[in-house]
């Protein structure tokens, strides 16, 4: 194992453009599945250990500033992963940008509206306006170290191990229904004026966050 991720940070590794495209959605999907459940974890401790809260939107487990958020530290880190000091911190700096732009985008076009409002949470030191606090910018951080050390290159293990046209078809086709479910709910749902996953789990009994 040692021997791989040694060979993972020395190697320059090449894939054909579908490959990287199937390796690409691999990560969207795991990112944005551990971005829920980081959330899931967090707001559960954050509301007194008391009841879970559902995150996010969609009906799947999943959170789109996270899937993000890896993109944009993959394409700006990969060339620097032989320095984790530097991945780490242009993860921190990358990830509040994105944050603090993203809540505070969502606040203008939505009328105030609030997916997270770090005043209202704890260990919320150094919140700026809610929107990005120096908690949530270090744990971004660490997150990118595990993305850089861990996801990606299992991803390209995988690419690598498993036959093409089976791993194209796993990633393609996970990254396709989360990416439905996602644009169902951000844009299909208002056109076609039916009920989001969000109103369809509350009627459920599903608890969610609420910010004043």
């Amino acid at each position: 194992m040692r021997s791989k991720f040694m060979e993972y940070l020395e190697k320059d590794h090449s894939f054909d453009k579908l490959t990287l495209l199937g390796i690409f959605c691999l990560i969207i999907v795991i990112t944005g599945c551990f971005g829920w459940l980081y959330e899931f974890i967090f707001y559960f401790f954050n509301g007194g250990m008391k009841e879970f809260y559902w995150r996010g939107g969609n009906f799947l487990p999943w959170i789109n500033i996270y899937a993000t958020g890896a993109l944009i530290v993959y394409f700006l880190t990969y060339r620097y992963r032989k320095k984790p000091g530097k991945v780490f911190l242009i993860g921190v700096l990358s990830s509040g940008i994105l944050e603090y732009f993203s809540g505070l985008g969502m606040y203008i076009i939505g009328n105030g509206m609030r997916c997270w409002d770090y005043n209202q949470e704890i260990l919320s030191f150094g919140s700026i306006q809610g929107f990005v606090c120096l908690r949530s910018v270090l744990v971004f951080g660490v997150f990118s170290l595990l993305l850089i050390y861990t996801v990606v290159p299992l991803c390209f293990y995988l690419a690598k191990k498993i036959p093409k046209k089976i791993f194209l078809t796993i990633s393609f086709t996970l990254c396709t229904i989360i990416l439905i479910d996602e644009f169902y709910n951000l844009l299909f749902a208002r056109i076609l004026n039916t009920q989001r996953a969000t109103a369809i789990y509350r009627k459920l009994g599903f608890k969610f966050v609420h910010f004043k």
